[in-house]
């Protein structure tokens, strides 16, 4: 039963990786324009969702191996 609930997992965390892909574009789109308007609160923030996404990105990759 815990090799079937792992691979469900695994199967799961694959199908995030466009999603998470998507994001990690939008989130370079909005820092790009934070960095134009040199707006500094937006750019932190840009820059902290980036790596969340990054780390989640990184944990699926490793699930791959």
């Amino acid at each position: 039963m815990k090799y079937v609930m792992e691979t469900i997992r695994r199967k799961e965390q694959q199908e995030k990786l466009p999603v998470i892909r998507m994001e990690i574009d939008y989130e370079l789109m909005c820092l790009y324009d934070a960095m134009q308007e040199k707006d500094k609160v937006k750019i932190i923030k840009a820059k902290e969702k980036l790596k969340h996404l990054s780390k989640q990105l990184y944990q699926i990759e490793e699930m791959k191996e």
